[in-house]
């Protein structure tokens, strides 16, 4: 998904400025743009004018709206894609169209041949033909090592089929996940320290050590650790098991509308803690954390001789 941010304040008022600089954004994340997208480049665009413009393309064809997981999606209207069939029959059509449907979470062949009530071999035949022609791609999903689904050729896969930032050829990253955790987590501390070192108040020194995700995701990209893209959803991710671990907290505070890594008129800040006090062996147990603890008891249908928990933190 195309990332939230703003390269530069653009304050348009003309209709046809403002659909051209829809058009521009959408060229610019051929996968799709977001209303937070259009809002943060154009952040004083009332929402009427965004909601006119962005209406209008899709009635001349030129957009296309699309659903993921974490909402609406305006992209380019695929227009190379239609001039490639013409001349193509009706069970390639419908199987492009099947394809298309799908958006960017793609679609097994079984559920094409149940959508389209083909063939198998007749399936398989077609989508050959549409990849020849670089309409349509397979791609290897997380959730299914030896299943394929399909999308159309100039689509970027969703996370959920890809596994996002953390996959890599199907294998979960579990070092690059580890050395994101203390780049963030040393970035935080960096900043606390720092707001410690102004010799404030200890209110506006508390202030001073929160940091926004944009911030961490701005300084994980300067430091070029990553060769994927990573977005600030992937940041915020890596943020939440810093919080899981007791390393981190967040808070969340009002923020004008606009405002770079704001959503719904709010954000999130997150600041480096430290444990007043080590934990005790207890709490480092599945029984210290267990909400079933005062219900196990030998013989019982919770009981330690069958947890799987206990016996896997044994066996480590």
């Amino acid at each position: 998904m195309a990332e939230v941010k703003v390269k530069k304040e653009t304050n348009l008022s003309e209709p046809a400025e403002i659909e051209n600089r829809i058009k521009e954004l959408c060229q610019q994340f051929p996968q799709g743009i977001t209303d937070q997208v259009i809002q943060n480049d154009m952040p004083h665009l009332e929402p009427q004018q965004r909601a006119l413009a962005i209406n209008k393309l899709l009635s001349l064809g030129q957009l296309d709206l699309l659903r993921n997981s974490t909402g609406l999606l305006y992209r380019m209207k695929d227009t190379q894609g239609a001039s490639k069939m013409k001349g193509s029959d009706n069970q390639e059509k419908l199987v492009y169209q099947i394809i298309e449907d799908a958006g960017n979470k793609g679609i097994w062949s079984r559920d094409i041949r149940f959508k389209s009530n083909l063939p198998l071999t007749e399936i398989n035949k077609i989508l050959k033909n549409l990849e020849s022609k670089k309409l349509i791609k397979a791609v290897k999903s997380v959730a299914a090592s030896k299943k394929k689904v399909y999308m159309l050729y100039n689509l970027q896969p969703d996370r959920s089929v890809t596994g996002g930032a953390w996959y890599s050829d199907q294998d979960f990253e579990s070092e690059f996940v580890e050395v994101l955790n203390q780049q963030c987590f040393k970035f935080l501390q960096s900043k606390a320290e720092a707001a410690k070192d102004g010799k404030q108040s200890p209110m506006v020194q508390r202030n001073s050590s929160f940091a926004t995700s944009h911030e961490v995701w701005k300084y994980i990209c300067e430091l070029g650790i990553s060769k994927v893209d990573l977005s600030m959803d992937d940041i915020e991710t890596i943020l939440n098991t810093l919080i899981y671990d007791g390393k981190v907290e967040m808070t969340v505070i009002a923020a004008k509308e606009g405002t770079v890594g704001s959503v719904d008129g709010q954000m999130k800040l997150y600041r480096g803690v430290n444990a007043i006090l080590p934990p005790t062996g207890l709490v480092k147990t599945p029984c210290g954390l267990c909400p079933v603890f005062h219900d196990c008891h030998e013989g019982g249908e919770i009981s330690p001789s069958s947890c799987i928990y206990i016996s896997e933190w044994l066996d480590f």
